[in-house]
């Protein structure tokens, strides 16, 4: 396997990709926390929901491919879900733990 050079990846990133990021961030940095968190939920949903859509497509002699494509999406979403959910309560034990 080759590697890759830093700095070609580097001039490969879009600056127009970074700017828009940069825009949403700041949209969702207005939103309040629970804005943010049940937006996120919503999304994995939808992700699930497409994985149920396609392993039905499949069911009636769709595209494989599609259909493992679309349940790893599902899963690596639901994974990073609850890893992000993790991390918030693990932040939580630790502000509880801190003397006041």
């Amino acid at each position: 396997m080759a590697d890759i050079p830093v700095k070609s990846i580097g001039s490969a990133i879009n600056t127009n990709n970074i700017n828009q990021n940069n825009s949403s961030a700041r949209n969702i940095s207005g939103n309040s926390f629970d804005d943010v968190i049940n937006e996120a939920i919503s999304k994995v949903s939808q992700v699930q929901n497409e994985a149920d859509k396609a392993i039905g497509e499949l069911a009636n002699g769709g595209d494989v491919t599609s259909a493992i494509l679309a349940v790893e999406k599902a899963d690596m979403s639901f994974q990073l879900m609850v890893e992000i959910r993790n991390k918030l309560i693990s932040t939580y034990e630790e502000i509880m733990r801190m003397p006041v």
